[in-house]
């Protein structure tokens, strides 16, 4: 049955709200914990198992951890409730394998606000197996010799009635140590006073086992009883008892053998990584009781297989605790451990599905959930599965309605300082300030962090990303992210801690980022492309947020569209909605302008372009940038004449976009039909002015196309010499177009070539080039050219990229003429007529009459290369080749 959720139960009169202790799946933790507990099982029962062996290897213990608020607890709870009593059990949890044997759950809470003792541990344990009604006289007599010397004058009775654990596993204990103590008494022939006194018990007991007196043998076969019995007893000594508990539960008749479950919860809050006595003292429990099984749960994984830690702890290793070697970096962050014996397991978050489950269920009224389905989505969206979040989300729920408000998915929208609290509690000083510098960035490397906290060494970063709240990504470019949901709200929320920050504190550490973004660009490869984005999103994100200057984004951004990649580098949405816009802001717009111009219509590219340079918020270099770019989209859209005068201005003002603008200029006069001045023009472009592939543009259209492939693959090469992957991309794009319209044999290697490089970029135009080039090498046949036009003309008027609907078009028209097909060829001039009516790509009109060998309606406006007669034989003379090569296909 579910447990009453008191905390909501006592936010409201309304005596009709049902409220429970929700829990939900976790069934892999489950299965997890019960598949070790089974195997712990079969290594115990074996024959060779010995529990006085205290040099063999342990692997008695499973680790769950996770973020503060995660539910561990909550597991820790349900794991004892489902071991103690089947009925207990969630119902999707299968019942374990675990034979006839006997397993005794006892869970101990080690939070803070349970003031934990190592005393009380070793009591707790005792004190439930006191359930067992079996003596246990060699540790009853070493616990009531520590006691007596420890605390003289106070009864262990008195301090379990005091403490609550008497309460809690029963009053038995003080009747079995005392009853255990007379039985010695009584076996080494004491009188019944003497009895009573238990350093008379022990030193007779220990002269008994040293002569190994016959009356004494069931003890005598614990060999380190006589060495405890004569040690201090202090504390130390009783961290070394547990030993003698191991010993006793091995002994017990097989009828009343038990398994204890130890539950060791909020295991962080014992102690720190500079101070672990308790640490210590708990870890000789877990090793000496090796026939006890123990489930721990805590923020952080076990590090007892670290061999760092000799000296500070008494078993440490690899070898010592194989279950606790983390097998590499991802599965020590993995919810789901590696096959073998990796015994510790990542508590992940919850999924949406569980997210409203939980929430459904926590509060409800006339059998119905209380919170409505459209507060639990925006809740369970921003919780990012955190299942502390969610709680604070119920009580912030009845707080609205103890308000006399009703509550509205709005409401919700919310950071919770206690989250901060909560993540921050167990953190040292240097910790939490790299949390806080790392909370810029949506991911960082051990080196990123550093320089970002303003810090001379990497100790503290180190401790942190071992943290569950930090994820990791090993082949990421920078590995380690915060959780999404801890991330917002250290930025968002009113922190209310003792060290937070100040508005101007924020402001250094997002200056100390931004730079070192800077830094680590500069310093890496000038071809690390994968760097280059990587700090251009996470830069212009800070340098928006806290209103930077430009600084080093100028020369990133310049880098970035010197390759024509186009990665999308939208940054994510600002926190302080409605900031001033900024030279960040508008540089912001400008590349996210550029990169979706693949994805959304040049119309729109063009709208955001020119707002963009009337802004007045760059600098004269990316404002120059902006103009370009909106003068190659508006000539994308056919409007040339604006086109013409934006790249005018451009190659006047002699930026670094001046030899693209000459190269647009070029491209214009070849637009318009004008090829002599085009290629004239691009002999003087050079490499910068992409010379090479505008003289393919004006060698295709003349119909000779062994030079146009020739100079598109002279393209790509200098491309590839330059490492402008983007620019080798669309050049081998033209190739394949060009080579696509002969019966060139590698037509199929060009294509794939073209694919292939394109699939490392992101470039619609040229996408769109190889997708007709494949049209074209297919012209003639039977294979649903047609149905594939309908296709792409529909991608392309979605685009708005005027002059590959043409060029689509010409294609179509290749292709009726291969077929002899009069009224396609037609149909397809009529069309290409309506596209090119404001004059440019013209000749394309030209062409498709070349290509059917028909007249010309008007007369052409071209300036060929050579006479026109010789244009339209060469043009034909491709149909022609292609009809003759389809039709000996079909005699064959």
């Amino acid at each position: 049955m579910p447990g009453r959720d008191l905390r909501a139960l006592f936010s409201t009169n309304d005596r009709t709200l049902g409220t429970a202790e929700a829990f939900t799946n976790r069934q892999a933790q489950w299965e997890f914990a019960m598949a070790a507990l089974a195997e712990h099982l079969r290594h115990v029962n074996h024959s060779a198992f010995d529990p006085e062996d205290v040099e063999v290897a342990r692997d008695n213990v499973v680790v769950f951890h996770g973020i503060g608020g995660i539910g561990k607890s909550t597991l820790s709870r349900k794991f004892e409730a489902s071991l103690a009593d089947p009925a207990q059990r969630p119902t999707q949890w299968g019942a374990p394998v675990l034979g006839r044997t006997r397993i005794l759950p006892v869970r101990i809470d080690l939070a803070r606000s349970a003031s934990p003792d190592f005393e009380k541990v070793v009591l707790s344990v005792r004190l439930a197996l006191a359930a067992i009604g079996q003596p246990l006289p060699a540790f009853d007599l070493a616990l009531r010799r520590y006691w007596e010397h420890q605390h003289p004058g106070d009864p262990l009775e008195d301090y379990l009635n005091r403490g609550g654990l008497a309460a809690r596993f029963g009053k038995a204990l003080p009747q079995q140590m005392q009853s255990a103590l007379a039985d010695v008494a009584q076996t080494l022939l004491l009188p019944g006073t003497v009895g009573s006194a238990i350093g008379q018990v022990t030193g007779a007991l220990v002269g008994a086992l040293r002569e190994r007196r016959q009356t004494v043998r069931a003890l005598a076969g614990c060999a380190r009883l006589v060495d405890l019995l004569e040690s201090e007893p202090d504390l130390d000594s009783l961290s070394y008892y547990p030993h003698l508990l191991a010993w006793e539960l091995a002994r017990m008749p097989v009828a009343k053998r038990v398994t204890p479950v130890i539950l060791l919860d909020a295991f962080e809050e014992i102690g720190d990584r500079t101070h672990r006595d308790f640490e210590r003292l708990l870890q000789r429990l877990v090793w000496l009781m090796p026939n006890a099984f123990f489930v721990i749960t805590g923020r952080s994984r076990l590090q007892w297989s670290d061999e760092a830690l000799q000296g500070q702890l008494d078993y440490t290793g690899p070898t010592a605790w194989p279950g606790l070697a983390a097998r590499d970096a991802l599965h020590a962050r993995t919810e789901f451990p590696a096959p073998g014996r990796d015994r510790q397991m990542l508590i992940g978050d919850f999924s949406f599905e569980d997210c409203d489950d939980y929430l459904a269920r926590r509060l409800f009224a006339d059998g119905r959930p209380l919170i409505g389905d459209s507060i639990r989505r925006v809740i369970g969206q921003r919780s990012h599965g955190l299942p502390l979040y969610l709680d604070l989300c119920v009580m912030r729920f009845l707080e609205l309605r103890r308000s006399g408000h009703t509550p509205q998915p709005p409401d919700f929208d919310h950071d919770f300082p206690a989250l901060i609290a909560r993540t921050v509690s167990d953190l040292t000083a240097p910790e939490r300030h790299v949390l806080r510098s790392v909370s810029l960035f949506s991911s960082f490397d051990v080196a990123l962090a550093t320089r970002a906290a303003g810090l001379s060494q990497q100790a503290p970063v180190l401790r942190l990303v071992e943290r569950p709240f930090i994820r990791e990504t090993p082949f990421a470019l920078w590995p380690f992210h915060l959780h999404a949901l801890v991330r917002a709200t250290i930025r968002g929320a009113d922190d209310q801690t003792d060290d937070r920050w100040s508005p101007a504190d924020w402001q250094q550490a997002a200056s100390r980022a931004f730079a070192a973004l800077g830094e680590q660009w500069r310093d890496g490869s000038d071809r690390d492309r994968l760097l280059l984005v990587g700090c251009l999103r996470q830069g212009l994100a800070i340098a928006r947020d806290y209103r930077l200057d430009l600084g080093w984004l100028v020369e990133a951004a310049w880098t970035y569209v010197g390759d024509s990649v186009w990665e999308p580098l939208d940054p994510a949405a600002s926190p302080e909605e409605g900031a001033a816009a900024t030279a960040v802001a508008a540089l912001v717009e400008l590349l996210s302008a550029l990169a979706r111009r693949q994805h959304e219509n040049r119309a729109r590219t063009v709208e955001r372009l020119v707002a963009v340079a009337d802004s007045g918020l760059l600098p004269a270099e990316l404002s120059e940038m902006a103009v370009y770019y909106q003068a190659k989209a508006q000539r994308d859209l056919g409007h040339t004449e604006e086109s013409r005068l934006g790249m005018q201005a451009v190659a006047v003002g002699g930026g670094r976009l001046a030899a693209n603008a000459r190269r647009g200029l070029a491209q214009l006069s070849r637009l318009a039909g004008d090829f002599p001045t085009a290629l004239e023009a691009a002999e003087r472009l050079g490499w910068e002015g992409r010379h090479h592939r505008v003289v393919g543009d004006v060698y295709w259209v003349q119909g000779t196309m062994h030079l146009a492939a020739q100079a598109f693959g002279a393209a790509r090469a200098e491309a590839e010499e330059h490492g402008k992957t983007g620019e080798a991309a669309m050049s081998q794009a033209m190739r394949a177009f060009t080579l696509a319209f002969t019966l060139d044999p590698t037509i199929d290697d060009e294509i794939d070539l073209g694919e292939r490089l394109l699939a490392q970029v992101d470039l619609r135009a040229a996408t769109l080039d190889v997708r007709i080039a494949a049209l074209l090498r297919d012209a003639g046949t039977n294979t649903g050219v047609e149905d594939r036009v309908q296709v792409l003309a529909v991608e392309i008027s979605t685009s708005g990229l005027l002059f590959l609907q043409a060029k689509l078009e010409l294609a179509r028209a290749f292709h009726h003429a291969v077929r002899d097909d009069q009224a396609g060829v037609a149909s397809s001039i009529s069309r290409l007529h309506e596209l090119t009516r404001e004059g440019y790509y013209a000749y394309y009109v030209d062409i498709a009459h070349f290509m059917a060998d028909l007249a010309l309606d008007t007369r052409s406006h071209a300036r060929w290369l050579d006479d026109q007669q010789t244009v339209r034989q060469r043009w034909r003379s491709m149909v022609i080749d292609r009809g003759a090569l389809l039709t000996s296909r079909l005699a064959t």
